[in-house]
């Protein structure tokens, strides 16, 4: 099973591609007892209940969680539309407004994924076009690259960044970061692709790109 990942952006969870809040998640912002909630889920969750069963198996997941006494307790996992009929019965101004916050949180953090999986799909071209600018490609001129990309966009690269935030040798930051910053290095690596062949001096690039980085920002800000 692939790593559930909280992003802090969204105070949402990824994994495989996918959004999910936590039963935790939903007691606290809404001021319900975790129990009760955990009994609300497993009401739907019930062969009784009139859900399908292919709905629940595939928009809430049974997890569970070490609490601060090292033991471990049962939770849930709701992708959207799971979370959405959880919330049927949540009533009350105070709950609609909290229901719109999460729906929205939702929107965004699977636009965020999908920000992502851009990213992913794109890397291969930019690989292709380090490979095409050096004879013998080692392995340091693709590090070299992305993280000057990483430097300009967030002040420090990927090393840097996992020490910073306490994360493990290797592990790929990009879920960690927020979409602004996904969007900023997207656009540079695209803006690089072209730049590496026809400006093959490292710092003539590099100062290109963070120049072109200050213009976005100013776009931002007008």
């Amino acid at each position: 099973m692939s790593k559930l990942i909280l992003n802090p952006e969204y105070r949402l969870y990824e994994r495989n591609g996918k959004a999910f809040c936590s039963s935790r998640q939903v007691a606290e912002e809404f001021g319900k007892r975790h129990a009760d909630v955990l009994r609300s889920i497993e009401q739907i969750t019930a062969p009784t209940s009139g859900v399908s069963t292919e709905f629940t198996e595939r928009n809430f997941a049974l997890s569970r969680y070490k609490d601060a006494s090292g033991k471990w307790n049962p939770e849930y996992l709701m992708t959207k539309d799971g979370f959405a009929i959880l919330a049927m019965g949540f009533t009350g101004k105070k709950a609609m407004r909290f229901k719109e916050a999460y729906i929205r949180r939702f929107n965004e953090m699977e636009a965020f994924i999908r920000s992502l999986q851009t990213a992913k799909m794109e890397f291969p071209a930019f690989t292709e076009a380090i490979m095409a600018a050096h004879d013998e490609p080692k392995h340091y001129h693709f590090s070299n690259e992305i993280n000057m990309i990483y430097r300009i966009v967030l002040g420090m690269d990927a090393k840097t960044f996992r020490e910073k935030h306490g994360l493990p040798k290797g592990e790929v930051i990009r879920p960690y970061l927020t979409a602004e910053q996904i969007h900023a290095i997207e656009t540079l690596q695209r803006v690089d692709i072209g730049l590496i062949v026809a400006v093959p001096e490292y710092e003539q690039r590099k100062q290109m790109l963070a120049q072109y980085y200050e213009r976005m920002k100013l776009k931002r800000i007008a």
